[in-house]
């Protein structure tokens, strides 16, 4: 599928409408589910059910609201499942549900191939600013 972007902004397959709703739809969904910290929290989450603190605490420097806005995204998505056990205060579990652990799947192989790669990618990036420095 070669998903290609007009000056309109909207993704397209050109000549197959059926794959423009795909690459919509696959674009939608990745930009909900990519950015800089939910696939650190799904893989956190990957290990077991966490309380927020805890998992605010593993994730590493992420504040509060980010952190629920993340979280209540990806409760909105289906990913995970909020459980609150009523006591004083209140305790909030968070887990991943089956779609979300589903989705771990591909983060799993997206992140060892990081690692595979990673010396790969970091040779790109001096290649790449070396010859920067070179054309200026």
């Amino acid at each position: 599928m070669v998903c290609t972007r007009p000056q309109g902004g909207t993704l397209q397959a050109p000549g197959n409408p059926e794959e423009t709703e795909n690459c919509v739809l696959i674009r939608r969904t990745l930009s909900r589910v990519t950015d800089k910290w939910t696939v650190l929290i799904v893989r956190v989450l990957g290990r077991g059910p966490c309380r927020f603190n805890a998992l605010r605490r593993e994730v590493g420097e992420i504040s509060q609201k980010v952190l629920a806005s993340c979280l209540r995204d990806l409760e909105e998505n289906g990913f995970v499942s909020r459980t609150v056990t009523p006591s004083n205060p209140p305790q909030v579990e968070y887990a991943l549900t089956e779609l979300g652990e589903e989705f771990l799947r591909p983060v799993r192989s997206l992140a060892e191939w990081v690692l595979e790669n990673h010396a790969r990618i970091e040779d790109a990036r001096a290649a790449f600013a070396g010859r920067r420095i070179g054309a200026a």
